[in-house]
């Protein structure tokens, strides 16, 4: 009986370079994930609760604070509960950082995006860089970061 493979979701912006990023490592690692393209899907309240309770992030913690509108939303202050920034995040999803990865071994902010390796249960063939240039597996296939 073969394995079945490990089903890999990514919540995804393709304008984020770290995103691209993320899910290029997924397919070199031999995945082909489904890509969620929140920005254009949306969020629920429920999903987004579910997701950060399942990578332990806070909504704080999981709020973009850059080139996106938290800061003109008064986002940034630390009153603002849980609850509201669910609420603000659930009615302007790009005010949810990104990447998100979902796989059997967690779930996880990939940021940076070489975070997703410890989701994989095998790594990409090396090399393989980044966009930028940066190495992430050399070419006997092992992590440089």
């Amino acid at each position: 009986m073969t394995k079945e493979p490990m089903k890999v979701v990514i919540y995804h912006n393709p304008e984020c370079g770290t995103s691209r990023n993320v899910v290029a490592l997924v397919r070199a690692a031999g995945y082909e994930p489904e890509v969620i393209e929140y920005l254009q899907s949306g969020w629920t309240r429920a999903q987004l609760a579910g997701l950060f309770a399942a990578a332990a992030l806070t909504p704080r913690e999981a709020l973009r604070v850059s080139k996106s509108p938290a800061e003109e939303l008064g986002l940034l202050e630390p009153s603002v509960t849980d609850e509201a920034l669910l609420e603000a995040m659930v009615e302007h999803p790009v005010l949810v950082n990104r990447p998100i990865v979902c796989t059997s071994q967690g779930v996880r902010l990939c940021r940076p995006s070489e975070a997703v390796l410890d989701l994989l249960d095998r790594l990409p063939a090396g090399p393989f860089a980044k966009d930028d240039g940066t190495l992430v597996i050399d070419a006997d296939g092992q992590r440089v970061l």
